[in-house]
């Protein structure tokens, strides 16, 4: 007898799989310890319920922290990951396919579980297929709709996309309520391969004599009505919702948990208690002290804190939509508003409030309804659906891809990097970019308040921030002007990079040069090569980038000057040992999709094309896999200058310039550098692209 198998729950009826009844089980995680989330909550129990059962799980994750939370026994392969630039709470792992599919016959895994999969994910089902491991996506979270609450609308086409691709692609996808399996079928997943699996709740823990009169006491000693919301504080979740019931009389928000929009949150409501973070038994403390549980998001698939408020027996107010549909009773443990209606919300935890018996008649069945919805249930639910999908890929054999199903190259799992090839973490801390409007960032507006723009520099910055250690992080300075001209450059940009200490030096300068009356490409290039040399010399390494100008007719007048001016760059860089990226070998950066509707700037797919170039260049680790992925999170296209006429384009960009030039004015005049000073890059929300305000 397989010792672990000894204890008071009976292993379920054998099934099947090729280790005398012991399943070999291999989770994929996008997230994992130290990071607690929904996603790692149920993952811990499923590998506890794993672990009792006496089978065998081995979890494949990001590497971010350490880890002190028990594994119940599961193995565990933590890989290096990145942080997703201008989404550093996803943490993207670089390994290929051929890696993971080593892991997994190493395991010897009879089935794949793909913990919420998105890139992963993909690389796990793109490794098993050829193994013919069988595989079980477990949707857990509505990745598009989050991209919608942090303000990047134009990423969500592409996020369903490759969200539908991949779920078509997956044995089974199993869904945590009715409202999820609607949204999989409107990705185009096939019913026959959706099956319906919630998420248990443990009602040992979560209970109503868990309730704690000390607790309450601390929160609010006047006997107010708690009313109270748990979860990340974050865009998605919606909490600023909460400003529609923080002054109801005889109540008290609080807030339980923590996240990046705690902050503003706290300005937004004074009124209410913000507890922080609080997990194990002291959140069920917690959460059965509470009078009211409110929960406004509407992009949840399940909402595991709603449940677990309702096994503490508190009564819930949640919106009508997504996983609360199925938890939510309305009239009997709670009630649901129509989603949005922020009055309605008010009126239904108003309701509760001032109605002590209706409030403990709520709370009695709200108790009543998860009872039977223990993990142990639950994972006996998950093993039957493994032993599903093995039945399912056993019928259907080998899966041979459409072309519909086939990834495109964004999508596509990136090549393996042999980790002995993979280059060192970019030394530099003390970054400068020098330049014209191009290193500005002008029309680069991507999650940027009005009237300010990001950049590719800027975007540079902060990939060398991420792949630097904690301890010793990334400061950056663009003292790039609009309009400005290589004499700029050499007599006040490289000597200011030169007093701030640059250690790095990015030179994007010219293109104003070269498009007047009488350009001279050799003195440019002589003046600015001395200018270099004498940064080098102060020991500072440059990186020197060719101007160049979109594939359009207008171009090719000034084709000469730019290429003469390039090879002039290319000696420099020979001569006095600076990087060099040449823009002429680049296609993707001369198309005109990727310039601004004023024909003379890069859009801000444009923007990420040049980051992730000269990234590739400093050698900053699996810079081409991070722009794949981008790519793919994003759907901006072009943007709106493709569709700008020529007689709109010459009054809305050419005239004003023309103006400007006739009275020897530029664009540039009177405007400072929009960072003149080192900043540490992940200390400021300006250069992370997060809306202030």
């Amino acid at each position: 007898m397989n010792p672990r198998r000894a204890g008071p729950d009976p292993a379920p009826a054998s099934l099947g799989f090729a280790h005398a009844g012991v399943v070999k089980v291999a989770l994929l995680a996008e997230s994992f310890l130290p990071h607690m989330n929904g996603v790692t909550h149920s993952l811990l129990q499923v590998l506890r319920h794993l672990d009792r059962r006496g089978h065998e799980a081995l979890v494949v994750a990001p590497r971010s922290g350490p880890i002190d939370e028990p594994l119940h026994g599961a193995r565990t392969v933590l890989l290096p990951s990145v942080p997703l630039p201008s989404y550093p709470d996803v943490r993207v792992v670089m390994s290929g396919a051929h890696r993971l599919a080593a892991i997994m016959r190493g395991h010897g895994a009879d089935v794949l579980h793909l913990a919420s999969p998105f890139v992963l994910g993909w690389r796990g089902l793109v490794a098993a297929e050829p193994l013919g491991i069988p595989s079980v996506a477990v949707y857990q979270t509505d990745i598009p709709s989050y991209a919608e609450r942090y303000g990047v609308p134009g990423a969500a086409p592409a996020l369903t996309r490759h969200l539908g691709r991949l779920h078509r692609r997956a044995t089974l996808t199993l869904a945590p309520s009715t409202s999820a399996l609607d949204r999989l079928g409107e990705l185009g997943v096939h019913a026959e391969r959706l099956r319906l699996w919630r998420r248990g709740v443990d009602t040992e823990r979560f209970a109503p004599d868990r309730r704690s009169e000390r607790w309450r006491r601390g929160i609010s000693g006047d006997g107010a009505v708690l009313v109270g919301y748990v979860g990340r504080l974050a865009p998605e979740k919606q909490v600023e919702d909460l400003r529609a019931i923080a002054d109801l009389p005889g109540a008290r928000l609080v807030v339980i948990g923590d996240g990046p929009s705690r902050p503003a949150l706290e300005r937004l409501l004074p009124e209410a208690r913000f507890t922080g973070f609080l997990g194990g038994d002291a959140l069920a403390e917690a959460m059965a002290s509470l009078d009211v549980f409110v929960h406004p998001g509407e992009s949840e698939t399940f909402c595991q804190t709603v449940q677990e408020a309702l096994a503490s027996g508190v009564p819930v107010v949640a919106t009508g939509r997504g996983g609360p549909l199925d938890l939510v009773h309305s009239s009997v443990d709670g009630w649901l508003y129509r989603p949005g209606d922020l009055v309605e919300l008010r009126e239904r935890v108003r309701d509760l409030v001032g109605d002590d018996a209706k409030r403990r008649a709520f709370g009695a069945r709200a108790r009543q309804a998860v009872l039977g919805r223990g993990w142990d249930v639950l994972g006996d639910e998950l093993i039957a659906h493994y032993e599903d999908a093995v039945a399912t890929r056993a019928a259907v054999g080998r899966r041979t891809l459409d072309l519909a199903d086939r990834p495109g190259p964004a999508q596509a799992a990136a090549p393996a990097i042999p980790e002995s090839a993979v280059p060192r973490t970019p030394p530099w801390r003390r970054y400068v970019a020098v330049g014209d409007s191009l290193t500005e960032g002008l029309c680069d507006a991507s999650r940027m308040p009005t009237g300010r723009y990001r950049g590719w520099a800027d975007r540079l910055a902060m990939l060398l921030a991420l792949t630097a250690p904690a301890t010793d992080p990334v400061a950056y300075a663009n003292v790039a002007v609009r309009s400005r001209k290589v004499d700029d450059a050499v007599d006040v940009q490289l000597p200011a990079a030169t007093r701030l200490g640059a250690d790095l030096v990015s030179v994007l300068i010219g293109a104003n040069d070269l498009v007047g009356m009488r350009a001279d490409p050799g003195r440019l290039g002589a003046a600015l090569d001395t200018a270099v040399a004498r940064v080098r010399d102060a020991g500072a390494d440059v990186l020197l980038i060719t101007p160049f100008l979109p594939r359009r007719p207008a171009s090719r007048w000034f084709e000469a000057r730019f290429a003469a001016f390039a090879d002039r760059l290319r000696v420099i860089a020979q001569e006095r040992g600076a990087m060099f990226l040449d823009v002429r070998t680049l296609d993707e950066l001369v198309d005109p999709a990727v310039w601004a509707e004023d024909r003379v700037h890069l859009n801000s797919a444009g923007h990420r094309v040049l980051a992730y170039r000269a990234a590739e260049v400093l050698g900053v680790r699996h810079a081409s896999e991070l722009g794949l992925l981008e790519q793919a999170m994003h759907d901006d296209g072009g943007g709106d200058d493709r569709h700008l006429g020529d007689g709109a384009w010459l009054v809305r960009h050419a005239a004003p310039w023309v103006v400007r030039r006739v009275r020897g004015r530029a664009a540039g005049d009177g405007l400072d550098p929009k960072h003149a000073e080192l900043t540490r890059v992940l200390d400021d929300p300006r250069l992370r692209g997060v809306r202030v305000g």
